[in-house]
């Protein structure tokens, strides 16, 4: 057992979660981490049922004496974003996540956690192994592949619940009820990558762009911070003005992520090599005194790169109309929500950009709780990408949650925080993607709530999970599965 969870409270729970968090589950590599919790429930005496996609579903018999209780499926997804710094040396196909406990909570060694969503997971094998808990009859639902697409959800056949009654345990706020969500699209544009020869008489550089804090591209869409590859663009636009010729351009890892980091390989003539450097450091004081309250750690340089073969770069009109769409792109928050307080209720995310040997290729993802206004921003981008000549690729997306304040499951969980902590919680909708609104879809009347602990930095090596939300979320849960009729 890792030294990092020893003596944290509910122990079942930290036990699974420190034994799932050696087991490597990107999404789209979930097939350990499947194989894990069947086993689980076969070795607890529990039926386990596996889809071909790597879906598992559990069931559990009520507590005796409440049989006739409602049935409530627990849900969570079994992947997790896989995010390392930069200077960080893991293998997310094969190397455990390393657990640290700073004080009040728990953090990864340089890479993601993994408590989105594995806290779920690790909350479902508790309740399945422990027998003290009242309840009635349970079905537990671990989904796959929800940070990549959600397809884990979107292929679940709706035969492998007999529930009516979900709750979600992917929020990541002690306190708060979330009972709708954003849709999402991604939508990407794809340059054929022609290239010049290498210009006489310069010199190679590196641009790079580092210490972003990034994270949820949508849960932190709101926060101010600093994106990786609209800055290093600002930072080309102005070395483009002076002749420079790309190589290549690389920034972000993941759709659902803000990007940290980007960096540029670019030629640079020799008598505008000064010119430049000075270019770089004057636009880098700038851009940290725009950001100096959100990003305090931004830092932008320009490195001469020694021994470089002259090879190609990219043919100039393509890069005059690559930094010419970086720079018209939106990014950010696009419009609030007039219903809800502080809801962001559209937003757009510059996510990745890659050179690879045939295309550039930049990713962006689009999320919106209004179905119109998502067509709307999806359509601004294409738009752009249009008007640059990218091919565009328009995926079909995911759709949103729509809240039901009559809900009874809510009515249940209100009452049963208000007892327990002589508060109500906080009733919201979330600026994110969760899989209720696919098994809405998929199970018509299925009545849902999120729930989940105090998490942080999700998506981003900063990620953290607070201890002492994990104990007062368990009780308030077992409180819910106690209370429901």
């Amino acid at each position: 057992m890792s030294n990092a969870i020893e003596g944290l409270k509910p122990q079942l729970v930290w036990k699974y979660f420190a034994e799932i968090a050696r087991i490597p589950r990107g999404s789209k590599n979930e097939a350990a981490i499947s194989k894990y919790v069947a086993d689980t429930a076969k070795k607890l005496g529990l039926a386990a049922k596996m889809d071909k996609f790597g879906n598992v579903v559990v069931k559990k018999p009520a507590t005796p004496g409440r049989e006739q209780k409602a049935r409530i499926v627990l849900q969570g997804h079994l992947d997790m974003v896989c995010e390392k710094n930069k200077d960080t040396v893991h293998d997310f196909a094969k190397d455990p996540i390393e657990l640290v406990r700073k004080e009040n909570v728990i953090m990864a060694n340089g890479t993601t956690l993994g408590a989105d969503n594995g806290i779920a997971v690790a909350t479902n094998l508790a309740i399945m192994e422990d027998r003290s808990i009242e309840h009635g009859p349970l079905e537990f639902l671990f989904t796959v592949d929800e940070e990549t697409g959600l397809t884990g959800a979107s292929n679940l056949s709706p035969d492998l619940l007999e529930g009516r009654i979900l709750i979600n345990l992917d929020s990541e706020e002690e306190g708060a009820l979330y009972v709708g969500c954003s849709g999402g699209r991604n939508t990407i544009g794809r340059w054929k990558l022609e290239r010049d020869p290498s210009p006489p008489k310069s010199h190679a550089a590196k641009i790079s762009v580092k210490g972003l804090k990034g994270g949820h591209s949508g849960l932190e869409i709101d926060k101010g911070r600093g994106n990786a590859i609209k800055i290093l663009n600002r930072v080309l636009l102005a070395l483009h003005d002076l002749g420079a010729r790309m190589v290549s351009i690389e920034g972000g890892n993941k759709h659902n992520a803000i990007p940290r980091e980007a960096e540029a390989v670019l030629f640079v003539p020799e008598k505008k090599w000064e010119e430049a450097m000075k270019t770089v450091v004057d636009l880098a004081d700038v851009l940290r005194a725009e950001l100096a309250t959100a990003e305090p750690d931004l830092a932008v340089s320009m490195n001469e790169v020694k021994g470089l073969k002259r090879g190609k770069v990219i043919k100039k009109g393509v890069q005059t109309k690559l930094l010419a769409v970086l720079s018209a792109m939106p990014h950010g928050v696009m419009k609030m929500s007039a219903d809800i307080p502080n809801l962001v209720e559209t937003s757009t995310n510059v996510a990745v950009i890659k050179t690879g040997p045939k295309v550039i290729e930049l990713a962006t993802s689009q999320r919106s709780s209004v179905a119109s206004e998502i067509d709307e921003i999806c359509t601004s981008v294409i738009s752009a990408f249009t008007l640059a000549g990218a091919a565009v690729e328009a995926s079909d997306g995911y759709p949103g949650w729509k809240p039901n304040l009559d809900s009874a499951i809510l009515k249940v969980a209100k009452k049963s925080y208000i007892s327990l902590f002589g508060t109500e919680p906080a009733v919201k909708a979330i600026h994110a993607g969760l899989e209720c609104g696919i098994i809405g879809e998929k199970v018509p009347g299925m009545d849902m709530i999120s729930m989940g602990p105090t998490l942080e930095g999700v998506h981003s090596p900063d990620e953290k999970i607070y201890i002492d939300t994990v104990e007062k979320y368990w009780k308030y849960l077992l409180a819910i599965l106690d209370n429901v009729g």
